[in-house]
């Protein structure tokens, strides 16, 4: 395969099986990516990613850039020598986190002005910066810069956030040059069905429109906007129609979702590509995913419990310490506990996206997704 092609490897009902190709390797959906905001995922090493078979790992290109600079990752040979990964990586493009910071952002058609939550300096992003910064820093996937309306919001704004999203979309794919890396396209609309559809015709057209004058198409579509405060549901009362709606020879990315329930469920619908930081910041609080649902290690109950966390878990810690242990770790703030947590969180979400691909090869998704709906992990998250 060439670089950036996209084979759909099987199909089950909507959920699919792709296998794409990048610069640093094949990944296979659907697929958790583990979040290393800042060229790290919290207390694991690149060595333990890979016994992990994690796959795609996720960078920040708003903290990147202000520490340590995009250009000191550029000297250090990119984002991949700089930290000691060699799988694939994306970055965000930061979008998400410059307009979290509500009270300090300042939009216009030519960008976007903000003040850096390190120092206070005063930072201006055009969509043509953005992709510079990107460039530099060296994922193999990069995400175009785009407004991400908050939940609740008037549909006025969010439709004003779909126009802004739009400009800056074409902006970027013109200004995107760097041939070992693709862009993902961003698709916003809020909770509202018919922004989210023009949201994706417009996608399509600065798509059409580039590729008529030589230019470059789309590598996959980030699906941004969702999981911004509101309850799931209603997340999936349109979720299903935007991924149908969207090309289906490339990659459909859910950004920001790491519920387990809601990427069995929306893997149903055809989504491919996940990411959050909900496994490791929960492991940090001492908290571990489980075939039966979540688990306080704090609590009491496991101080005279010696069996492993998940016994379905096969995961380096499920295959060496206890509960008993993990507690102990977690209530004395020992830094180990939230690293085997950590490896055993990432660990769950990262077999059962496994499990979710051999279904789908073996054309059994829907008996999949209705085992996980029947068991006693899916009501607790």
């Amino acid at each position: 395969m060439a670089l950036f092609d996209c084979s759909i490897d099987a199909t089950s009902g909507a959920a699919r099986a792709l296998t794409y190709t990048t610069a640093h390797g094949d990944f296979h959906t659907p697929m958790f990516m583990p979040v290393g905001t800042s060229a790290t995922v919290k207390g694991i090493t690149p060595s333990v990613l890979h016994d992990l078979e994690s796959q795609v790992v996720l960078s920040n290109t708003y903290h990147l850039s202000m520490r340590p600079g995009e250009d000191i990752v550029q000297e250090a040979g990119g984002i991949h020598s700089f930290m000691g990964y060699d799988g694939p990586m994306l970055t965000d493009s930061g979008g998400f986190q410059v307009f979290s910071l509500a009270d300090t952002v300042k939009l216009s058609d030519d960008g976007v002005a903000f003040k850096s939550i390190y120092d206070g300096s005063d930072i201006f992003w055009t969509p043509e910066k953005n992709m510079e910064i990107q460039e530099k820093i060296g994922a193999d996937i990069v995400m175009q810069l785009d407004q991400c309306a908050p939940y609740p919001a008037t549909k006025d704004f969010v439709e004003k956030a779909v126009d802004y999203s739009s400009a800056w979309a074409a902006r970027c794919l013109a200004a995107h040059k760097k041939p070992d890396q693709t862009l993902f396209g961003i698709v916003q609309g809020g909770m509202h069905l018919d922004l989210r559809f023009e949201s994706i015709r417009r996608l399509l057209e600065i798509e059409n429109t580039s590729l008529a004058k030589g230019g470059r198409r789309f590598g996959g579509f980030g699906i941004g906007g969702y999981s911004v405060g509101e309850d799931h549901e209603v997340m999936f009362e349109t979720l299903g129609d935007v991924a149908q709606a969207l090309p289906e020879d490339r990659p459909r990315y859910l950004m920001g979702v790491g519920n387990p329930t809601t990427l069995v469920r929306a893997v149903a619908l055809g989504v491919d590509m996940f990411d959050c930081v909900l496994p490791t910041r929960t492991a940090r609080m001492g908290t571990a995913f489980s075939s039966t649902g979540r688990m306080n290690m704090r609590n009491a109950k496991f101080i005279h419990d010696f069996t492993p966390l998940d016994h379905d878990c096969d995961c380096y810690t499920c295959k060496n310490f206890t509960r008993s242990y993990i507690r102990h770790l977690i209530k004395q703030d020992e830094i180990l506990g939230g690293i085997l947590l950590s490896i055993h969180n990432l660990y769950y979400l990262l077999d059962l996206m496994r499990r979710a691909r051999k279904a789908v090869l073996e054309d059994r998704y829907s008996e999949f997704l209705d085992a996980w709906m029947d068991s006693p992990a899916a009501n607790d998250y």
